[in-house]
C-alpha cells in the first residue's frame, strides 16, 4: 500500500469521525449530566494527563503508516462504523460532565488543557470516541510478528484510557461504552470485509 493510500485511508477514517463528532454537537439538545463512580474517584485528577491524552493524536496517524494494508482498510472502516454508532447516542442521548476548573498557573501542561478545553465540546461524552479509537489502533497494531510494537500499543493503549479519566475528559462509564463502541465497530468492519471477499471470489468463480 502507497503512502497517498494510506493517507487517503486516514482521512476517511479520522475526518468520518471529525465529522460526526462536531456537526452532532452543533445538532444535539442540553446534555444530560454524568455522575463520577467509585471508579472515576479512585484516580486523582491531574492537569499533567494531558500529554499522554494528547499522544491519542500521535497514535491515530502512526496506525495509519505502520500497520499492515489490510488492516488500515479495515481500520478506516471500523472507525467510520464507531463514528456512526456514537454520533446516534450523542443524538438521543447527549451528555455532559462537571469538568474541573482549569489552574490559573503557567505550567505547560495547564496551557495545553485551556487551549484543549476551549477547541472542544463540552457534550458528546457518553461513549467515549477517544476510547473507542485508541482501542481500535492498539488492535490494529497487534501483530505476533511485531511483539515489541504489539506490546508498546497495548501498553500506550491503557496510559492513554487512564489519561481520559485522570483528565476528567471523560468518565468511566463514557470509557466503557467507547470501548464497547470501538470493538462492535471493529467486528462489523471485520464483516464487512469478508462479506466484500466472498463477493468478489464468488464473481471471479462465476461461469
Amino acid at each position: 500500500m502507497t503512502l497517498y493510500s494510506r493517507l487517503l485511508h486516514l482521512l476517511a477514517g479520522w475526518g468520518s469521525v471529525g465529522l460526526v463528532y462536531f456537526s452532532s454537537d452543533l445538532l444535539q439538545g442540553q446534555g444530560v449530566l454524568l455522575p463520577e463512580t467509585a471508579i472515576d474517584r479512585a484516580i486523582p485528577y491531574s492537569d499533567s494527563a494531558i500529554w499522554l491524552y494528547l499522544s491519542f493524536f500521535i497514535l491515530i496517524p502512526y496506525t495509519y503508516l505502520a500497520a499492515d494494508a489490510a488492516r488500515v482498510r479495515w481500520l478506516a472502516r471500523a472507525m467510520a462504523l464507531s463514528a456512526v454508532l456514537c454520533g446516534v447516542v450523542f443524538l438521543l442521548y447527549p451528555t455532559t460532565l462537571a469538568y474541573p476548573p482549569v489552574g490559573e498557573g503557567n505550567a505547560w501542561s495547564t496551557q495545553a488543557l485551556r487551549m484543549l478545553q476551549a477547541a472542544d465540546s463540552t457534550q458528546n461524552c457518553l461513549p467515549s470516541l477517544h476510547g473507542a479509537l485508541t482501542l481500535l489502533c492498539a488492535w490494529a497494531l497487534c501483530d505476533k510478528r511485531h511483539l515489541v510494537r504489539s506490546a508498546l500499543a497495548l501498553v500506550l493503549g491503557v496510559a492513554i484510557c487512564y489519561a481520559i479519566i485522570a483528565l476528567r475528559r471523560h468518565v468511566s462509564i463514557d470509557l466503557a461504552a467507547g470501548l464497547f463502541v470501538g470493538i462492535a465497530g471493529g467486528m462489523l468492519a471485520k464483516m464487512q470485509v469478508s462479506l466484500a471477499a466472498r463477493r468478489a471470489v464468488s464473481i471471479k468463480t462465476a461461469p
